[in-house]
């Protein structure tokens, strides 16, 4: 199961506020050996939000979106998660309780609202201000607040997905060939890829730099750390047999 994002909101497209989920959810998973599959950044376009999140709702993969889930006019995402659903929005009885509760009459006739979710769904607690997110599946809607959205992320993780988490987290680990290019080597990536489909190669030429003014390519493997360095020790032995000089990544 991978894990993707989706960040909402025309305030990140437009430069008016910078996102700071991005960093935040590679941290957090990072901390559980975990990593961020892909990412995808919307402006608060219905059209759009639905289709994404309809691809998410068809997907294998453990989807967090952020944004779009208050009771005011620009906040699409609940509607647009019931639609993909092909279900109606009501509100969560749970929800309806929790909001009475903190704003009394003042919960009608709009705040009542945040606690509209598609048909099924399953809340989410929110520690700073109680209005819960809520999950469908294996996509989970967080509030666009930082401080609310990331210890919500975290209680996700630990309460619904503990079984994905490694005690030994990926690295990525580089070597560095002097004066190679990569149209002479993609026999040999394409051999040790074959061999090693675990781990994710990666291949960065270089013109020359401060650092090392010699034409090069920095060869990189991601993945469980005993197979990094199996596979990193046979690429650095058939460069070295192929007549390579062979560089430590500084």
């Amino acid at each position: 199961m991978q894990v993707g994002a989706i960040i909402i909101g025309d305030e990140l497209l437009s430069g008016k506020r910078q996102d700071k989920h991005l960093q935040a959810l590679i941290r957090i998973l990072a901390a559980r050996g975990m990593k961020l599959a892909w990412a995808e950044y919307l402006g608060d376009d219905p059209v759009r939000i639905e289709a994404a999140l309809g691809r998410a709702f068809a997907g294998a993969d453990l989807v967090f979106s952020f944004g779009g889930i208050g009771a005011t006019p620009d906040d699409h995402t609940r509607g647009c998660a019931a639609r993909a659903l092909g279900v109606e929005l009501a509100v969560h009885p749970e929800a309806r309780a929790i909001i009475e509760e903190r704003f009394g009459d003042e919960a009608y006739p709009h705040r009542i609202n945040m606690g509209a979710f598609p048909v099924g769904a399953r809340l989410i607690p929110n520690p700073v201000n109680r209005i819960p997110g809520f999950s469908v599946s294996d996509v989970h809607f967080v509030p666009g607040f930082p401080a609310m959205a990331w210890p919500m992320i975290e209680w996700v993780l630990d309460t619904h997905y503990p079984h994905l988490k490694n005690d030994t987290p990926d690295v990525e680990r580089s070597l560095i060939a002097i004066n190679a290019r990569e149209g002479d080597l993609i026999a040999l990536m394409e051999e040790l890829s074959a061999r090693y489909p675990a781990l994710k190669l990666s291949s960065l030429p270089n013109f020359g730099n401060a650092f090392i003014p010699e034409m090069h390519i920095e060869f990189g493997f991601s993945g469980q750390p005993a197979l990094v360095d199996m596979a990193l020790a046979e690429l650095g032995k058939a460069l070295l047999a192929r007549g390579y000089e062979v560089r430590d990544k500084v």
